[in-house]
């Protein structure tokens, strides 16, 4: 089966969604996602954040849909042609989706420990707007604790049902989820039970915003301070891959490996999360491998992967040489530009 994302042709599995036949070619051509969670079953279709247009239904039909559909509940069928980062309407779209996401939501970056790692913070970013059209007073909640370890923001909160996915899926009985209709809803527990299973604190990992925070690692550190490490522990409970986040020689945080597209690998019980703080407690494997335009990498490359700057690779390019006795052997090493003819 083939399908074509921004003029890009490969072949996909039939049942294969348009966000993943798009992830396959990369994050340059994939949706964003601030609800759909792959190893989540049922995730996705609400935060309308992925809409793309299929110009080409398929190659038996080849119409194209009347309105922009959800790349990740959207199958794909044989000679679907997609355009997604090409599309006018889709950029345009997207900053309507942005706005209506942030109607509620603080601008309380410069406090929150997501910031550096927040999908919502990069989604606004990338497709956002710097001004608001609202001037009525947004909708706001006192913060609540979760039980022990997890504390629940709900100002931050999108509703995008991940953490209500993950307790359904792997704890043996959810107590949360979302109560009340239309801009009243919000995630609450039931008669304030606290969340206290086993894999409680893996709905602090799925969260994209601030909503969900780790209580023991609340304003310890920016994350772009924090030196991520990959690690094991033999655990009856979970796999016992995490990374840990160091800040000097302590351990502040420990949470589930996650991939590029900020999915959690395997979820880990709490015991792993929150009770193994101490390197002893872990087998050390290495750095985490970081993407290198994420926040986080900052500071985490060493001088010798650091490439020339480019206004001393134009002048090696652009410019004529002197012919004089002077030491140009920094002009030969430079980052490689097509010479002018």
């Amino acid at each position: 089966m083939k399908v074509t994302i921004d003029n890009i042709t490969l072949e996909v599995e039939p049942g294969t969604t348009i966000m993943q036949a798009a992830r396959m070619i990369g994050p340059e051509v994939a949706p964003p996602a601030m609800c759909y969670y792959e190893p989540l079953k049922g995730s996705g279709g609400k935060c309308r954040a992925c809409l793309v247009k299929v110009t080409a239904g398929s190659e038996k039909d080849p119409r194209p849909m009347p309105k922009l559909v959800p790349a990740c509940i959207t199958a794909v069928q044989d000679g679907m042609i997609v355009e997604n980062t090409v599309n006018e309407q889709v950029l345009e779209t997207r900053k309507g989706i942005v706005e209506f996401l942030l109607l509620n939501h603080p601008l309380d970056c410069p406090v929150c420990d997501q910031a550096g790692e927040c999908h919502l913070q990069d989604f606004s970013f990338e497709h956002g707007v710097s001004s608001t059209r609202t001037v009525e007073d947004r909708n706001t909640f006192e913060p609540v604790d979760l039980g022990d370890n997890i504390k629940l923001n709900m100002n931050r909160c999108i509703l995008c049902y991940r953490c209500v996915y993950t307790a359904d899926q792997i704890t043996d009985g959810r107590v949360h989820g979302v109560m009340h209709r239309g801009d009243h809803a919000e995630i609450s527990t039931y008669i304030e039970k606290a969340i206290d299973n086993d894999f409680s604190g893996n709905v602090i990992d799925v969260c994209p915003v601030g909503a969900l925070t780790d209580k023991t690692y609340r304003f310890k550190s920016r994350v772009w301070f924090s030196k991520p490490m990959d690690a094991h522990c033999s655990c009856d409970k979970c796999s016992g891959n995490v990374t840990l986040w160091y800040r000097g020689d302590e351990v502040i945080r420990v949470t589930g490996r996650k991939n590029e597209w900020g999915e959690l690998k395997e979820f880990i019980c709490n015991t792993c999360r929150f009770d193994r703080k101490k390197t002893s407690d872990w087998t050390i494997e290495g750095p985490t491998n970081v993407s290198r335009h994420s926040v986080i990498s900052a500071n985490k490359y060493g001088a010798g992967l650091i490439r020339p700057a480019f206004p001393i690779a134009q002048a090696a390019r652009d410019y004529k040489l002197i012919d004089d006795d002077r030491d140009r052997s920094f002009l030969t090493n430079q980052a490689s530009l097509p010479a002018k003819k």
